[in-house]
């Protein structure tokens, strides 16, 4: 039986790792580095790979000292529920364009990240971020994109398959250092309107130069009351 059209010819195939992580201590916010190796299997030339990593934390795949679980109810709820709340967490959607190669290629995803302590993912370093179960995040970076490669017929394109994945183990200390890179253990709250409004008449009526006594004055006056 004689085909129609010709086969096309199969396109690459990619292998996807991530090496190691560091953060860039010259960025204006905090920003995460994972430093990715994509690998090409069937000796095919990648002219460009724009390449875009849905990035997620999996709270479930590691265990939790009772300080950490205490510091995580507010997220997941009473621990003996943890087997139905400890649901994959979206960390971000990031992109890269690499140059062209065949074999392995790195490539650096930055992952721009924030200290606001309304943000669930942030509360969840800060709850791991100190002693026991081991000190790291269990992250998984789900692959898409398009590939630009050389064949036969000339420059083909193709889309990354959607089952692309790679998971990695990020050290706690390296979110711990990046944050005090910008930070230097502070850290950010963010009030309505009203609220900043009626914390700094009770402020300035009291004489207050700082932020940090006008919060210690008033848990030293709730805890009088209690």
């Amino acid at each position: 039986m004689t085909l129609p059209f010709p086969r096309a010819a199969p396109g690459p195939s990619f292998r996807f790792g991530v090496t190691h992580a560091d953060h860039d201590p010259q960025a204006a916010g905090p920003t995460l580095r994972l430093h990715t190796t994509v690998t090409e299997t069937t000796g095919t030339r990648v002219h460009a790979l724009a390449l875009r990593a849905q990035i997620r934390l999996e709270p479930a795949s590691r265990r939790y000292s009772p300080d950490q679980q205490e510091r995580l109810v507010e997220l997941f709820g009473d621990p003996a529920r943890w087997g139905r709340t400890l649901n994959p967490m979206q960390l971000a959607t990031v992109s890269t364009v690499t140059s062209s190669f065949t074999g392995e290629h790195a490539v650096v995803f930055e992952v721009p990240l924030t200290f606001d302590t309304d943000v669930a993912t942030t509360r969840y370093f800060r709850g791991v971020s100190e002693g026991g179960a081991g000190q790291d995040v269990p992250l998984r970076l789900l692959f898409s994109g398009t590939m630009f490669y050389e064949a036969p017929a000339g420059v083909q394109i193709g889309l990354v398959p959607w089952h692309s994945e790679a998971t990695f183990r990020l050290p706690v200390a390296v979110w711990t250092a990046m944050m005090d890179a910008h930070q230097a253990g502070m850290a950010w709250l963010r009030l309505p309107e009203h609220t900043l409004t009626a914390l700094s008449a009770w402020r300035a009526a009291r004489a207050l130069p700082t932020w940090e006594q006008t919060f210690t004055a008033l848990l030293a006056a709730a805890g009088d009351e209690s």
